[in-house]
């Protein structure tokens, strides 16, 4: 099946002419020309014109979609690439709209968002390291738990977080030890809080991963900035850090 020039620059939704241009720089020919010299375009040519259409709207100038094409000498590759570039794009819209969703119902419920997180990945700023620690499995599941999340639920979840939180500087203030039955049942509390997360080893039950991402968690913390402020302080970090490390060495 061919298509005139014309009607593929209907159905692209660009110009006659920039088909042409994209001719003249040598970035996409034409299937054939004919006698008459109207330009005629194959399956092929599409498949091609679909990815130049995709890079631009990415952001890439001609000359660097013309050296990634250059780079494809096969075909099928050069497919497998535009649709992984596809659904990168797919993701990119749906994050938009559910961002966009949320707004309007924290709007409607007369609510501001604040923190970021609700509109993000759930763990998107730990990208890099959720990855190297548990694999992209964990990362993906966790976001995707949370992105099937109402507004409502994310701020329910947000809400029984923070009174987590809370109740571990209330510990922490009261001078309490880490090993203590109060501090332990709060370590329990976070644990538990940790296997309602899919991707995560406590939630799969893996004991000797889990151990190890608890502990891993105490660790970060206290030497993640961000943290020490949630938890008060550093001092209210490394409460939770001990606490945590009791727990898994002698409950997990």
């Amino acid at each position: 099946m061919e298509w005139m020039i014309h009607e593929l620059a209907v159905r692209a939704g660009i110009t006659s002419r920039t088909l042409r241009h994209y001719d003249r720089i040598g970035l996409l020919a034409p299937s054939r020309v004919g006698a008459n010299g109207y330009r005629y375009y194959g399956p092929s040519a599409v498949a091609r014109l679909q990815r130049i259409l995709l890079m631009r709207r990415l952001g890439l100038g001609l000359s660097a979609i013309a050296e990634v094409l250059a780079e494809e000498v096969d075909e099928c590759d050069g497919l497998r690439a535009h649709i992984a570039a596809l659904e990168g794009e797919r993701d990119r819209i749906e994050h938009q709209i559910r961002a966009a969703r949320h707004a309007l119902e924290a709007k409607l419920a007369g609510t501001d968002l604040g923190a970021d997180v609700l509109l993000d990945g759930f763990n998107d700023r730990y990208k890099d390291e959720v990855i190297s620690r548990w694999g992209e499995h964990a990362f993906r599941a966790s976001n995707d738990w949370w992105h099937a999340k109402t507004f409502k639920q994310q701020m329910a979840w947000k809400q029984a977080t923070d009174e987590l939180v809370a109740a571990w500087v209330a510990a922490w203030k009261a001078g309490v030890s880490p090993t203590s039955e109060r501090a332990q049942s709060l370590a329990a509390r976070h644990v538990q809080w940790l296997c309602e997360i899919p991707g995560t080893p406590t939630a799969e039950g893996d004991r000797d991963r889990s151990i190890q991402m608890v502990k891993g968690l105490g660790h970060m913390y206290v030497d993640d900035p961000a943290f020490a402020t949630t938890y008060h302080s550093v001092e209210g970090a490394a409460f939770v850090r001990d606490a945590l490390h009791e727990y898994a060495r002698t409950r997990m």
